[in-house]
């Protein structure tokens, strides 16, 4: 089985992960065969709350080439699959602290199963920013020594 790992790489530059889960995610067929081709995006996805449920908004998954009239919307909602004492966790946590809940990664576990990360964050500061710039530049810097 191949190894499906679609990631949300803008996430860690612009929030701190305070806490993660994994969360199954409600699919039709056609949805998971193009998961299956790496045909999905969650760069620009988030997750929101209705009525006691988690969504994921704005995850892009390109139509299934062989799909013909049974095909999906490509940016519909997908509910978000979790334990209840999860939910009221997240939910709690998002209402009381202002916290947001990002979309990190997409991956197929060894039943097959699409899953997807979800993290608990706070959104980074300016110079929080700056800061994650001058560490990856100096990692960057002592690599290329390591290599001489």
């Amino acid at each position: 089985m191949q190894k499906i790992n679609i990631r949300n790489k803008k996430a860690s530059f612009e929030y701190e992960f305070i806490e993660t889960f994994v969360a199954g995610i409600q699919l039709f067929g056609t949805e998971i065969k193009s998961i299956r081709a790496g045909k999905a995006n969650i760069g620009d996805s988030f997750c929101y709350f209705n009525a006691n449920e988690l969504y994921v908004k704005e995850m892009h998954i390109s139509e299934y080439k062989f799909g013909s009239y049974y095909n999906h919307e490509e940016k519909r909602e997908r509910k978000l699959l979790l334990n209840r004492k999860e939910l009221d966790k997240l939910d709690r946590k998002t209402k009381e602290s202002g916290l947001t809940i990002v979309p990190l990664r997409i991956f197929l576990n060894e039943k097959g199963f699409a899953k997807m990360e979800i993290a608990l964050c706070r959104g980074k500061k300016h110079y929080d920013k700056r800061e994650s710039l001058k560490q990856r530049d100096h990692k960057i810097e002592i690599d290329r020594m390591m290599k001489r």
